[in-house]
């Protein structure tokens, strides 16, 4: 909706001032949780197609005029994510090409993160190109929920916000007020958004320590911190085959804890991961939308999904009406 003021300030001096437009558009990667943005907004999602050609290529059109518009592009890069990630490309440059105002890039789940520095010789730092590709592409600005790690910020020349998934675990959480309740960092990598999370919570903190003795040896874990007795809670960002999650989980049973959960903004699930977590100790598994579950998660009684559609729709409102980001997470 656009608004259109003018104000008579002297005879023959008229200012008119202009308010952007909001519109917002997804791909294929985000349509459902496109939908519960919008609806927290009390916004129309725009009108745009996105599909494939007959031989895989992606084709978009955007349905609708974005000329002088504020654009908000949703689209998480989870399988297929190369289909994915083209499909924001391509809904980025069609939107600058027709003249938008501004364009930002709302990535829920920000895929090739994993590859975020050169620790072997002769690899790519993944996370870096294509952050380097959606600026080629035309984007303003980026909105993504817990990056692998933080410093992909960094990779950026262009503003980033950066929503933490404990914001709306934590809410979760605290309204279902668990006593005795541990925090688990399923790594040394997840210290500091395990600690977080349990500053949040005004719980303790543990950390799981794995380590491989030697080549064809398996892991040893150790349990840096108190879980006995105590209703553990594994907290990361994201659960991709399931093998840390459900390891840490076992190790963190028999130290002696009562019972275990996790949660993890992102369920990627890939391979056997949901068999793997049907199998497992973990009595329940807390996930957000930012991608979609397949059908063989959906049908998992240890599943749950909470919806990040309010707090993303939050931060775009608040983003849209140069409003604070940062107080979402207090």
């Amino acid at each position: 909706m656009s608004i259109r003021t003018a104000q008579l300030r002297k005879p023959g001096v008229v200012t008119v001032a202009y308010s952007k437009d909001m519109k917002i558009f997804c791909g294929n990667g985000s349509r459902d949780l496109t939908r519960g943005v919008c609806a927290h907004l009390g916004a129309p999602q725009g009108q745009a197609l996105v599909s494939q050609f007959s031989d895989g290529e992606v084709h978009v059109q955007l349905g609708e005029n974005v000329r002088g518009s504020d654009v908000f592009i949703i689209n998480s890069t989870s399988p297929p994510v190369n289909d994915h990630l083209v499909e924001m490309l391509m809904l980025i440059d069609a939107a600058k090409r027709a003249s938008a105002e501004r364009v930002t890039a709302v990535m829920p789940y920000f895929g090739y993160a994993r590859q975020d520095r050169k620790d072997k010789p002769r690899v790519p730092i993944s996370a870096k190109l294509v952050a380097n590709v959606i600026v080629a592409a035309g984007a303003d600005r980026i909105l993504s929920t817990d990056l692998h790690c933080g410093q992909i910020q960094g990779f950026f020349d262009i503003p980033v916000d950066h929503l933490r998934g404990d914001a709306v675990f934590g809410r979760h959480m605290l309204d279902r007020k668990v006593a005795n309740l541990v925090v688990v960092s399923p790594d040394t990598g997840s210290v500091l958004r395990a600690r977080e999370f349990a500053s949040r919570l005004d719980a303790s903190l543990a950390i799981v320590d794995k380590r491989r003795p030697k080549e064809n040896v398996s892991e040893v874990m150790n349990i840096i911190g108190n879980v006995e007795g105590r209703h553990a809670l594994i907290f990361d960002d994201m659960i991709d085959t399931a093998g840390t999650l459900v390891k840490a989980a076992q190790a963190v049973k028999e130290q002696g804890a009562l019972d275990v959960m996790a949660c993890a903004t992102h369920p990627v699930l890939s391979g056997d991961a949901v068999k793997r977590i049907q199998d497992s100790v973990l009595t329940e598994v807390l996930v957000g939308d930012t991608i979609p579950l397949n059908a063989a998660a959906a049908a998992s009684p240890k599943l749950r999904v909470l919806s990040f559609a309010p707090f993303i729709g939050e931060a775009i409102r608040r983003i849209h009406e140069q409003e604070s980001v940062s107080s979402l997470f207090v």
